[in-house]
């Protein structure tokens, strides 16, 4: 973290900054900020508003070139004071096929256990099933256990198949506060009928680029996770968010450039949050904080939304700390 006077001077810096840049506070102190460090032409400054670019490439002035997601934003009540922050996204860059390895193969031991552990018992009752009918025993109620029993594994393997389509996902301008009202209401009218649900919006928003099935069925997802994180005692409170943010931007996929990603939807619980040694993997296949759990749903919702060109992320913010799952999209042209 660097704090930047209004002169755009460095005031002040931290140990990790310093590691980062290979300077020390007192070479630091003093010195403009653009014959420090080379800030990428995307990260627009604006007064009043925060800017923001994830994957970016920042360049020492030393020459020390450095993969960063960067953050800059104004300081509280004190006029022209801005604190930039680095986060070095390099390590996991640099680790490569070695880091890609050690998730497949993370994911292909959390598929073979959820999958031994979620056929095996209906296999088990079919198999007992057709015992009985081979015994005599009345087939009706049996065979009708069988097309349950056979259900149940058919339901799994379509969802593990939502993981398997390639397709580019059509999207288009999308109004999303419709969606959201239809969301909001399908979730007071079942899981979370005996719950709030806030909505704090942004009524100036303009239309998301977007794939209307897809959103919706995420946002669903999160609002059940949310649901479920509440349990039965305490406040059981869940806000739906929305607001535009200047300077978000993503390296495109194709190295074309950067992507602006100024739609913000927020689904916000008061429930305990992912367990810390899980919360890096949180939208890793087959992780799950649950004991029942098949550590689906959150894989599911960021393949969606990266399939629309936009990211989610999860943390933990505000006091007390509350939930956040912030999803981010593209603006329609």
């Amino acid at each position: 973290m660097l704090l930047l006077d209004p002169d755009d001077r460095i005031a002040r810096v931290n140990a990790e900054a310093e590691t980062l840049l290979n300077m020390s506070q007192r070479a630091l102190l003093g010195q403009g900020i653009g014959d420090v460090l080379t800030l990428p032409s995307s990260a627009a400054r604006r007064a009043g508003h925060a800017a923001a670019a994830f994957d970016t490439q920042v360049e020492t002035a030393r020459g020390l070139k450095l993969r960063v997601d960067l953050i800059e934003a104004e300081v509280p009540d004190c006029a022209g004071w801005r604190v930039l922050t680095l986060h070095n996204a390099a390590p996991s860059r640099q680790l490569g096929q070695t880091m890609d390895r050690a998730a497949a193969a993370r994911s292909a031991v959390g598929a073979a256990a959820m999958l031994a552990h979620e056929i095996k018992n209906p296999l088990s009752s079919i198999r007992g099933a057709a015992q009985l009918i081979a015994d005599g025993a009345a087939p009706d109620e049996l065979c009708r256990l069988v097309i349950k029993e056979v259900d149940r594994i058919a339901a799994l393997i379509d969802r593990m198949e939502d993981f398997t389509d390639t397709r580019p996902r059509e999207v288009a301008p999308l109004n999303i506060y419709p969606l959201l009202a239809h969301a909001r209401r399908v979730a007071l009218a079942g899981f979370a009928r005996d719950m709030v649900i806030e909505e704090r919006y942004d009524p100036s928003l303009p239309l998301a680029l977007g794939n209307h099935d897809g959103l919706l069925q995420v946002i669903l997802n999160l609002l059940k996770n949310a649901a479920a994180a509440l349990g039965q005692i305490g406040e059981r409170r869940i806000t739906l968010a929305t607001a535009y943010r200047h300077g978000v931007t993503i390296a495109a996929r194709d190295g074309s450039g950067r992507i602006a990603l100024p739609i913000e939807i927020c689904v916000i619980d008061t429930g305990p949050g992912a367990p810390e040694d899980i919360a890096e993997h949180l939208f890793d296949p087959f992780v799950s904080s649950k004991p029942e759990g098949k550590g689906l749903g959150l894989a599911l919702v960021d393949k969606l939304i990266r399939d629309m060109g936009g990211i989610v992320q999860y943390s933990r913010e505000g006091v007390p700390h509350a939930t956040v799952f912030r999803i981010l999209l593209p603006r329609a042209a």
